[in-house]
């Protein structure tokens, strides 16, 4: 039964890969990586990103020098347009994530019942 379950998310592997979402979203994350000064952009956001992400999961406080700092950050990289359409186009590719997440999980949510509330 797991061999068939492993073929199965193989073959969902291989649909995100030839996806529309992922094709678009692979082609401007290359041009913004040929791009130095775009890159330096994006690697500082994420940096950013990340290093709130990290504090909010450990429970330590975020100041508002770092919320600024986000901020700021994330209106940089709005300005940048092929920047702009690589978020664009994350967040396209999230969303198609977490529909695949929601059917994936209907059985044990059908078991248990809805874990939101």
């Amino acid at each position: 039964m797991a061999e068939n379950l492993n073929d199965a998310a193989m073959e969902l592997e291989r649909g995100i890969r030839n996806s529309s979402e992922y094709t678009e979203l692979k082609k401007l994350y290359d041009e913004v990586n040929a791009d130095e000064s775009a890159k330096g952009m994006f690697d500082n956001f994420r940096n950013i990103q990340m290093n709130l992400q990290q504090k909010q999961m450990q429970g330590e406080e975020i100041s508002q020098q770092e919320v600024d700092q986000a901020q700021q950050s994330v209106a940089l990289v709005q300005q940048h347009p092929t920047i702009s359409r690589l978020m664009e186009a994350e967040q396209r590719m999230s969303m198609m994530i977490s529909e695949l997440n929601r059917v994936i999980m209907k059985p044990l949510e059908e078991l248990y019942g809805s874990m939101e509330g």
